[in-house]
């Protein structure tokens, strides 16, 4: 008989920052969303091509008005195409993909859908696909995987 142990869940605020490594992206704010079932990222701009005889997806992600932004292309082989519900209730057709995310040291590879988030105060959301049997969620904190970064890396 095998017994596994249970996962100590993990306390998380309702925003926070967070790294992409896959990206290159570090401390980039985001909001944890219990309402949100996936993970969503926004994007500048998306182009889907053929390279090689494959189709591909050209991604630039985030704003160009805040300061992560890259002025580059990310490629990618690996992606699917889903219907999902935005935040105002209507079916959309969006891109997903799998990012490493770092959050309280650990990585996590998850899915994210490919956003117009252009508008929103957050660039990315963390929904509770990421958040199920790992965290769980009190309104009141911030930011407690970044303090936690910062209180492990040396002086």
């Amino acid at each position: 008989m095998v017994i596994k142990k249970k996962r100590e869940l993990k306390i998380i605020g309702s925003k926070d920052l967070i790294d992409l490594p896959d990206l290159g992206i570090e401390n980039l704010p985001c909001k944890i969303d219990t309402g949100a079932n996936s993970c969503a990222i926004h994007c500048h701009k998306i182009t889907l091509r053929e390279m090689n005889g494959k189709d591909v997806l050209l991604v630039r992600f985030l704003d160009p008005s805040i300061h992560q932004y890259q002025k580059k292309d990310f490629v990618f082989e690996n992606f699917t195409e889903k219907k999902i519900k935005n935040s105002f209730g209507q079916s959309e057709f969006r891109y997903l993909i799998k990012l490493r995310v770092m959050l309280f040291g650990e990585l996590i590879e998850t899915e994210f859908s490919l956003a117009d988030r252009g508008e929103m105060r957050y660039q990315v959301l963390l929904g509770k696909k990421i958040l199920y049997k790992r965290f769980i969620v009190n309104v009141s904190l911030r930011n407690l995987s970044h303090k936690q970064k910062l209180q492990s890396q040396p002086l």
